[in-house]
């Protein structure tokens, strides 16, 4: 009996792209956060699983995954190696399997964390597919009605309806609470729990463990501090250093933040979103700064202390969460249909909160509000963003414009062309 009770499994976004994953690939890699789903979700698409990390009979599993990872193999499969990054000698030996059986679909491997490439030999590319997971959006959580599809979107097809009266608080709620499924149906007193939970196990376990190296407790807690205070912004590693110097008057040198930036990138922790500029060509310098987020807003709330009562009064900083909220709705949305997001800056102050690069190379702009007394100036600047663009010499503009709003009541088309979407009506 595997590990996901088939009745009572939350399906997932993912689900699909791991099917077609094991159509086309020997192995599939999940790789994601600390409790996601990954291995819930492999263990439903799986026939049989071992898991490195099961603590009984003295942590057995790992000790037999070390001796002989080529023995741990076998079984009915797909089959499920939960956490291999624990004793990565196992993905070789994975690679090695799928190419002397010849065979699609024989293995899902999850990891929470990427390896040192020493002790890793081949990249299995060809061999193991690679698949994100990521928290849940607010349509896998049953937060959104699902009633305007992204993908159609980005093609310029919208069907107007209305959505329902959004309550602030809720929206505060679900950036508090986060995506992770254990966390679904707490109160909003308990939804800082996991939260808290889940930083406190990445100082003082997770990252100690992942390089065999005995990481300055303190001064990843003050990094992640200052990048909880700098969320959905393009901060510099200097900002970083100037940040925690000014808020907690304590100092770091640069190659101790890279080091743990790296350490964080490594165990998912962190999603930035990439600098957008491959098919604007057009001759104003692009900013190539990638736009900082954690990989759930609930974390940066969490590092802050910034419980809904806190959030209720400082909606400037709310702002910042909501924003992070949506585009990790929208990068986990795009994905599943090939696309890609970014953010847009240039040298001329124009910004674009989330661009979607679709897989044939149209793009399409979006401005994230909370309120939805902001669509008038948000949909003004995106319309001035696009023609200035278009006047460009080689300039490509973007093919849809459309705000994401959290407090509006309706999903539409202006009379400009702009799109206005309320982020708990969309789904991919």
């Amino acid at each position: 009996m595997g590990i996901a009770d088939r009745k009572k499994y939350k399906q997932r976004i993912i689900d699909v792209q791991v099917e077609r994953y094991l159509k086309n690939f020997g192995a599939v890699c999940i790789e994601g956060a600390k409790w996601c789903g990954k291995t819930w979700t492999s263990s439903y698409h799986s026939k049989s699983e071992f898991l490195v990390g099961d603590p009984s009979n003295n942590f057995q599993n790992r000790q037999l995954a070390e001796v002989s990872p080529a023995i741990i193999l076998d079984g009915e499969t797909p089959r499920l190696i939960d956490e291999w990054q624990e004793v990565p000698p196992i993905w070789d030996a994975v690679r090695y399997a799928v190419d002397q059986r010849g065979k699609k679909a024989q293995f899902i491997l999850t990891g929470s964390s990427t390896p040192n490439k020493k002790g890793v030999l081949h990249s299995g590319a060809g061999r193991i597919g690679k698949l994100r997971m990521r928290t849940m959006s607010l349509y896998e959580s049953g937060d959104s009605s699902g009633k305007v599809s992204l993908k159609e979107l980005c093609s310029g097809k919208l069907v107007q309806s209305l959505t329902g009266e959004v309550n602030l608080r809720d929206l505060i709620y679900y950036v508090v609470r986060g995506g992770w499924p254990g966390n679904l149906g707490v109160s909003e007193d308990d939804a800082q729990m996991l939260p808290i939970s889940y930083i406190k196990a990445i100082i003082d376990d997770d990252a100690q463990r992942i390089d065999g190296i005995r990481y300055d407790k303190d001064k990843m807690e003050l990094l992640l501090r200052s990048l909880a205070r700098n969320e959905s912004t393009t901060a510099s590693q200097s900002k970083l250093l100037s940040d925690i110097k000014d808020y907690d008057d304590e100092q770091l040198d640069r190659s101790t933040v890279a080091q743990y930036l790296d350490v964080f990138s490594r165990m998912f922790l962190l999603d930035n979103q990439p600098p957008f500029s491959s098919n604007i060509r057009s001759s104003v310098r692009v900013k190539q700064s990638e736009k900082r987020h954690f990989c759930d807003p609930a974390l940066a709330c969490a590092l802050l202390k910034a419980t809904p009562e806190r959030l209720l009064r400082d909606l400037k900083t709310f702002g910042f969460m909501f924003e992070a909220l949506c585009e990790r709705d929208l990068k986990i949305y795009a994905e599943s249909f090939g696309a890609s997001l970014f953010h847009y800056q240039d040298y001329l102050n124009r910004e674009i909160d989330a661009v979607i690069e679709l897989e044939d190379g149209a793009w399409c702009a979006f401005e994230i509000k909370l309120g939805a007394n902001q669509i008038d100036a948000a949909a003004k600047e995106l319309i001035e963003i696009r023609d200035d663009i278009a006047k460009e010499k080689n300039g490509v503009p973007p093919s849809v414009l459309c705000v994401i709003c959290g407090m509006s009541n309706a999903a539409y088309r202006r009379p400009d062309g702009v799109f206005v979407v309320p982020i708990t009506a969309l789904k991919n």
